[in-house]
């Protein structure tokens, strides 16, 4: 299933004057951007920014109040039924709660979109299973159910899940929402490495920055519905913009707050 050369120069994903909002509050403002063929983006911001939004968007869960997304050069619509199902067809959401059905075992979580939406023979279903769980090494947890499971072995379970139908792009949504450092850590080690094996284009949303920085090719941020920036890891971290400095240099001027307060002093300006 290893597919190391799955990149061209058309994106895969394309996002055009995307504008949503609820009621009268804007989430998000007039986007552009380019999700590249088997690439792993994130894109990045603080809480509340419209993250999540946008990815709902991406996937189909929300309709954007204008703009478009356009899949392999298509736009996603209802007015073009045969490109927003073929989108379906070939498109993964692993959700923030992992959505994982306590009721099923491992083994009938990660069969259960197969069986739902393919046509595919139970010999081969059984074979697929198999597969995702062996890859992600969860083959000897199988008769386990999600309440026996902890916490990291639920992210690789739900992953299974979203891999087991071999997607061309896989949408994440805050897949490290409220794990420890460690934890992190490996799910987005995990996520790389299984980015990089399978092939699919990724497409993470998160706030967490050292970890996004060091497993992404391309990142973006997003600050009050708005994107600011666009780039590779390196760019981003060299940039100058000051909506980009403000969210990377967020711990370091936290450090001078506190430094400043254990003197005695007033917070610096530029701190406060």
């Amino acid at each position: 299933m290893s597919n190391p050369d799955t990149t061209s120069s058309a994106p895969l994903l394309e996002i055009r004057g995307l504008r949503k909002q609820f009621g009268d509050h804007v989430v998000l403002h007039d986007l552009n951007l380019l999700v590249p063929r088997g690439r792993l983006l994130t894109i990045l911001g603080k809480s509340g920014t419209g993250k999540s939004v946008l990815l709902k968007c991406l996937a189909g869960v929300l309709q954007p109040d204008a703009g478009e997304v356009l899949f392999e050069g298509r736009p996603l619509g209802t007015a073009d039924a045969p490109t927003l199902a073929a989108f379906r067809r070939r498109c993964s959401y692993l959700f923030q709660g992992n959505a994982l059905l306590d009721s099923l075992t491992a083994w009938d979580n990660v069969a259960l979109p197969l069986e739902q939406a393919t046509l595919l023979p139970k010999p081969e279903i059984r074979a697929r299973v198999r597969d995702a769980l062996r890859r992600l090494e969860l083959e000897s947890d199988a008769a386990r159910y999600p309440s026996q499971m902890s916490g990291g072995m639920q992210k690789r379970l739900a992953l299974a899940r979203a891999l087991v139908t071999r997607p061309e792009i896989v949408l994440f949504d805050e897949p490290t929402a409220g794990l420890d450092p460690i934890r992190r850590n490996a799910v987005f080690t995990m996520i790389a490495h299984s980015q990089r094996e399978f092939g699919f284009t990724a497409v993470v949303v998160t706030h967490d920055l050292p970890e996004a920085l060091a497993a992404s090719d391309r990142v973006a941020l997003l600050v009050d519905g708005t994107l600011c920036f666009e780039g590779a890891p390196a760019e981003f971290q060299d940039s100058a913009a000051p909506a980009v400095a403000a969210f990377r240099d967020s711990a370091s001027h936290l450090a001078g707050q506190i430094a400043a307060i254990r003197r005695g002093e007033p917070v610096p300006a530029d701190l406060a």
